[in-house]
């Protein structure tokens, strides 16, 4: 049987789809990306056994994951990030939960449902078997979009930071931004796991509620009503701040560097507040004098260097969503065509939670 959306000509045993893509028109150099740059087309597909190659699949796309550092990629320059850019006409690529409908590998059977870092934004395509990050057990009573959150690039991303750079030891005191964001809320979970105080800024009163009641957050402050950052610190770190994990960059890292204690960590997991400008207009950081009384570490990182560390996250991930210790929220939005507005959404002060677009059922 055919998947949805598939017209089979039963004749000459061919499988043909009309499948819609998102593709890079232009790229953006600055600003929120809009539909000058990103653009859909529907493309036919042959899903012949014969157009398959070996060690490849056809894939039907079910969730794909919308996250920040997707804008790094269209700007056409390394841009500091030193990220391999989409190239112009070409399909672009993201995280997705999908469904194998037709392999050439024996690893994986039709019905499989497997996690793709760098599958193409589209409902179908066919790719190689080696992009499969995992095989996902459908049974294992975890929800498909939490593979994207918590289990995805946000978890990872916060494991990263605040595990494997941050290690924090009980009793530290952890200040997280954009802490109602998808790497915020998987982070503030699991410094808590760590026994850490935990603080978050966040953009409004609403937000603030949230990553203390559903996130475990001991406290949190809204930065859209804080006149000066250091002040609004010196009140919620009395003692300190031991690690930071950031995620705006700009005045809110300059304003932690007034307040770490000796030895602290500061891992750079993204700096979304500046993703949108050119590096002249990008703001700089005046006081890394105190890095240097306090010995201070602070180190970016990129997951594509941390990918075989995959597993033990993975791990200690499924362990904790099963034990009820990490808890996510996903904004979900439907249908492949509301990708370009999910991606925009990222840099608004609406977003809460993981953005996932769900493209099949």
């Amino acid at each position: 049987m055919a998947a949805t959306g598939i017209v089979e000509d039963k004749n000459n045993n061919n499988w043909v789809v009309q499948s819609t893509e998102w593709y890079l028109a232009a790229y953006s150099a600055e600003g929120v990306p809009n539909s000058n740059h990103l653009k859909l087309r529907t493309v036919p597909l042959s899903l012949s056994y014969d157009s398959i190659p070996d060690d490849h699949f056809a894939l039907e796309t079910l969730f794909i994951s919308v996250d920040p550092f997707l804008r790094t990629k269209l700007t056409g320059t390394l841009d500091g990030l030193y990220v391999q850019q989409y190239q112009l006409n070409q399909v672009i690529t993201a995280f997705a939960v999908g469904r194998v409908i037709r392999s050439k590998d024996s690893k994986y059977k039709d019905g499989d449902l497997v996690l793709v870092p760098t599958a193409p934004v589209a409902e179908y395509s066919i790719i190689p078997s080696s992009r499969i990050l995992r095989k996902i057990d459908a049974a294992s009573g975890i929800s498909l979009p939490d593979y994207l959150s918590s289990l995805g690039v946000p978890g990872f991303a916060a494991w990263v930071g605040i595990v494997v750079l941050g290690d924090p030891k009980p009793g530290s005191n952890v200040f997280i931004s954009a802490a109602s964001g998808a790497v915020g809320m998987n982070a503030g979970q699991l410094a808590k796991i760590r026994g850490c105080r935990v603080i978050g800024s966040t953009g409004s009163d609403d937000k603030v509620k949230l990553i203390k009641e559903e996130f475990g957050y001991d406290d949190g402050f809204n930065y859209n009503k804080e006149s000066d950052f250091d002040v609004a610190l010196s009140k919620y770190f009395p003692n300190g701040i031991d690690v930071y994990l950031d995620n705006v960059g700009g005045k809110m890292l300059e304003a932690v560097l007034n307040h770490v204690n000796k030895h602290a960590r500061i891992p750079l997991c993204g700096m979304i507040s500046q993703y949108n400008k050119v590096w002249t207009e990008r703001e700089g950081v005046r006081n890394l004098l105190n890095m240097v009384g306090k010995e201070v570490r602070m180190e970016g990182f990129m997951l594509a260097s941390y990918w075989h560390r995959f597993g033990d996250f993975a791990k200690d991930m499924e362990g904790y969503i099963k034990d009820g210790k990490v808890n996510s929220k996903n904004k979900i939005n439907i249908g492949i065509e509301s990708f370009l507005d999910s991606l925009a959404s990222l840099f608004t002060s609406s977003n809460i939670g993981k953005v996932v677009v769900q493209v099949k059922a």
